[in-house]
């Protein structure tokens, strides 16, 4: 029988995650009235009350639903020699877990809708219980009903290994503290993550002479986050390419192009989760409005993968049909390679 995690000492984010995976439903009690003061044994489902924007909830779901449906990829079927034919199907996945930062209805929107977009069965959300309620009723908005009022890394790992009362995931999505992505990180060995989205990061790139209210606007938004967010001014003066080097150095969530070259730039920007372009284009109007994703890489890892999209949502499955006539064309190719890597069984299968 397992023993409970004494609560009263400090502890680490893996043993959370642990004590989860072992106790179940006992362990997200436990977890969840040291860290978020509830008093139930087990698990609850969030409860919508209190009034949300319905309209906006509504507008910005669509402009997401639009710009993620241009996403979806195409199916692909080539002969790549005679009679060897090769075919890439996509498919969604079964079940996705999705956390929503306390309160962040915008951030249930973008990884809630491209999951139906892409026709995935069963979505999960787990959200603080402080402002659950704003999550619950946004989600009943967008057609989600499976939404348990748990934060935290205790909430990872409920979608991860599952428990009594919650089914495991197969993939796990969103935002969220540098415990949540800790925990994130740790169940990866176990189950798929989008990625690592953590503090928010802006760097605003500006011509000099440029607005210093708009400057200030672009600064203070993405402060706002919190005490950990992170924010660069990065001055475009005679040394273009030295500016850009910059930019491109921080690899940040969010790069805000401003003044006359911002255009010339945005193409050059490699390095960014997304880039925003021109004074009408504050980086809030994608955390809610464009319909462009938020959920996006940070520290330092637009340096290797991009914002979430559709294709996050789904799967590639390979078929391979070979007739007769192609596998003797092959059969050379797999005999040598077979010999040279000592894989008699492999080389055996060529001549049926």
């Amino acid at each position: 029988m397992s023993t409970p995690v004494k609560t009263d000492r400090p502890v680490s984010i893996e043993q959370i995650v642990a004590d989860v995976r072992e106790r179940g439903d006992a362990a997200i009690a436990e977890w969840s009235a040291r860290f978020d003061a509830t008093t139930s044994s087990k698990p609850e489902r969030a409860v919508a009350y209190g009034d949300i924007p319905t309209a906006a909830v509504l507008a910005a779901a669509e402009n997401v639903r639009t710009w993620h449906a241009a996403q979806r990829p195409a199916d692909l079927m080539l002969e790549v020699t005679p009679g060897v034919t090769l075919e890439r199907r996509w498919s969604p996945l079964r079940s996705v877990g999705i956390y929503v930062p306390k309160g962040l209805v915008s951030s249930l929107i973008m990884s809630a809708i491209p999951a139906q977009v892409a026709g995935v069965e069963r979505i999960v959300v787990c959200t603080p219980p402080n402002g659950s309620a704003a999550v619950a009723a946004a989600a009943a908005l967008l057609g989600i009903d499976e939404v348990w009022a748990i934060g935290g890394a205790q909430a990872i790992a409920a979608m991860a290994y599952g428990t009594e009362s919650i089914q495991p995931v197969d993939k796990i999505f969103g935002p969220g503290s540098g415990a949540v992505n800790t925990a994130k990180l740790l169940v990866s060995r176990d189950v798929a993550i989008d990625l690592p989205a953590g503090p928010s990061e802006i760097v605003v790139v500006a011509d000099e002479g440029f607005d210093e209210v708009i400057i200030a606007q672009e600064l203070a938004a993405q402060m706002e986050h919190g005490a950990d967010s992170k924010a660069y001014l990065v001055r475009v003066g005679d040394d273009v390419e030295a500016a850009l080097a910059e930019v491109e150095g921080y690899a940040a969530e969010h790069v805000a192009l401003l003044g006359e070259r911002a255009e010339s730039l945005a193409g050059r920007i490699r390095n960014a989760g997304a880039v925003f372009v021109g004074p009408y284009s504050p980086v809030p109007a994608g955390d809610y409005a464009t319909g462009g994703n938020h959920v996006l890489p940070t520290g330092g890892w637009a340096k290797s993968t991009g914002g979430l999209g559709l294709e996050a949502f789904m799967k590639t499955v390979t078929v391979q049909r070979v007739t007769k006539e192609g596998l003797e064309r092959l059969a050379p190719t797999i005999e040598a390679l077979a010999e040279l890597e000592g894989m008699t069984a492999h080389k055996a299968t060529a001549r049926r």
